[in-house]
């Protein structure tokens, strides 16, 4: 099952770490390698969380994840979305922007570095509204007991986690985007009204996908549950069957797990010019890592990993909410991208230590048969 589930990803490793070699000799062919380990130590935590939304969606539209949704990873963050960044904020043609990149990689790369507080305060936004979604629904299986109850009753304010957001979004735009360094190091620039209308695009952007993949994902478990009785109906009627009403649930998700990757790879992308500025090479490694990114995803969705170990969709979405704040930091303050993938990592592992922990005590005396409903690791 292994080599199924990662055997594109190694042929894609070795052909590209090939061209690379071939194309930039050893120097380039380590860069793409140290850009692939970047990218996936960066997004393993969004693994976790696209694994969390991909076991709702069939076979098929896993291999739309693998196959579209990886050109969309690759070329569309990667690739393009750099170009149009530099188009916007320097106010060039497309063309304009290719040729920057290719001709002037030293300007290419002032201008992509000028436009990260918009890029961050966007990314940071998108995420943090995930992080706080989930931190005020009340779930029946809690990790950090003591911190995540009284924040689930807090949650009861349905609009709760867009006043949080957009606070912390005024409090960013106020303090850390008034004086942003520029990119020589001398001086700074007033970059708060760029901030706060990325930070409410952002916010916009999440409300806008995420309430409509999560109205088609409500009528999909509607139709699940009373499966037989739509059947008959849509049999009789000639209405809508549960296969289109699954169809259009797993589009809007789908649309929603590549925004959701789009976000994460900002501050890879961003991170990468501190390795490179050659946006070819930066494309191919950042690609191979999210190739592997989107592998894993499969390979825990189809191992049913999140139901074996329930507290890793929690410390995915810690690492979420840290990596938010993080963006939303190096708005005015630098930070190693080493410190951001570590921060994940540690999350990541901690709630999976705490899972088997669970585990563990569930399959001691009397095997865990007459658990609760509601479970909580005391951590």
């Amino acid at each position: 099952m292994l080599l199924k589930t990662f055997g594109w990803s190694f042929a894609i490793t070795a052909a590209g770490l090939a061209l690379a070699g071939v194309l930039w000799g050893w120097q380039g062919l380590a860069i793409v390698a140290i850009l692939s380990v970047l990218e996936i130590s960066l997004s393993f935590d969004n693994a976790v969380i696209n694994a969390g939304i991909l076991r709702k969606m069939n076979a098929f539209w896993q291999k739309i994840f693998l196959t579209v949704g990886i050109l969309i990873a690759v070329f569309g963050m990667r690739l393009v979305f750099p170009i149009v960044i530099v188009a916007i904020t320097a106010k060039l043609g497309p063309l304009e922007a290719v040729d920057l990149a290719i001709n002037n990689k030293a300007r290419y790369e002032e201008l992509v570095t000028a436009a990260h507080p918009a890029i961050a305060a966007f990314g940071g936004m998108f995420l943090l509204m995930i992080f706080l979604d989930f931190i005020f629904e009340d779930r029946d299986i809690k990790w950090l007991a003591w911190l995540e109850k009284p924040l689930a009753r807090l949650g009861k304010l349905e609009t709760l986690s867009t006043v949080v957001a957009l606070v912390v979004l005024l409090i960013t735009a106020t303090t850390l985007a008034t004086a942003v360094p520029v990119h020589d190091g001398v001086g700074t620039v007033d970059k708060a009204t760029t901030v706060l209308l990325a930070g409410i695009g952002g916010l916009v952007t999440y409300l806008i996908v995420g309430g409509i993949s999560g109205f088609f994902e409500d009528r999909l478990e509607q139709e699940e549950e009373e499966a037989e009785e739509e059947a008959e109906k849509a049999s009789a009627k000639g209405g809508p069957s549960v296969v289109g009403l699954a169809g259009k649930a797993a589009f809007f998700l789908f649309l929603y797990l590549e925004v959701i990757d789009a976000s994460f790879s900002f501050d890879g992308v961003i991170g990468a010019f501190a390795i490179t500025n050659d946006i070819f090479v930066m494309a191919l490694g950042l690609g191979i890592g999210a190739m592997y990114i989107r592998s894993l995803t499969v390979f825990l969705v189809r191992k049913g990993t999140l139901d074996d170990y329930v507290y890793l969709e929690h410390g995915a979405h810690y690492a979420i909410g840290a990596l938010a704040v993080i963006l939303l930091i190096t708005i005015k303050h630098e930070i190693s991208e080493v410190v951001t993938g570590l921060i994940g990592v540690v999350l990541i592992g901690l709630s999976f230590w705490s899972s088997v922990v669970r585990n563990r005590k569930e399959a001691g005396p009397g095997d865990g048969s007459g658990a609760k409903a509601e479970v909580s690791s005391g951590v």
